[in-house]
């Protein structure tokens, strides 16, 4: 098996065929093994009713940080629980969430994401535990 640790390009197909991701317009910035980093410019549509980016908006990106680089390994996973940490906002600009795996196991896989803003500055921190799944039982769900 080749050794790879970026996983960009790999991804991008995964990507484009993750229709919530494109219809909210979260972008994958890089994917390499055990760090991923997605970002989210904020558009009138990011935003809550008190014009800072939604919760669920960052809470999306910080999933799907963590999920793209849990498969990293090759394996399916799927999100088992998770816990984010809602510490301060933005309303216009960039927010960026990176992921990177804290620990892997035989069934479960823990990440930690960090959400920053403009600044740097931490916008939402957080932890996702993931399942890991059999390629084929996920395939019969799929259909």
């Amino acid at each position: 098996m080749e050794h790879r640790d970026d996983f960009t390009e790999q991804m991008r197909e995964k990507e484009a065929n993750n229709k919530f991701v494109v219809h909210n317009f979260i972008k994958m910035v890089s994917v390499k093994k055990d760090e991923a980093v997605f970002s989210l410019n904020i558009r009138e549509e990011s935003k809550n009713s008190f014009g800072m980016v939604h919760g669920g908006a960052i809470y999306a990106m910080a999933d799907n940080a963590a999920g793209f680089v849990v498969h990293t390994d090759g394996r399916h996973h799927v999100t088992q629980t998770s816990a984010l940490h809602f510490l301060r906002n933005q309303s216009e600009g960039t927010v960026t969430a990176t992921a990177r795996v804290r620990h892997r196991g035989n069934t479960t896989a823990l990440v930690a994401v960090d959400i920053t803003g403009d600044n740097g500055k931490l916008i939402a921190t957080g932890e996702f535990t993931f399942f890991c799944v059999d390629k084929a039982m996920m395939d019969k769900k799929i259909k």
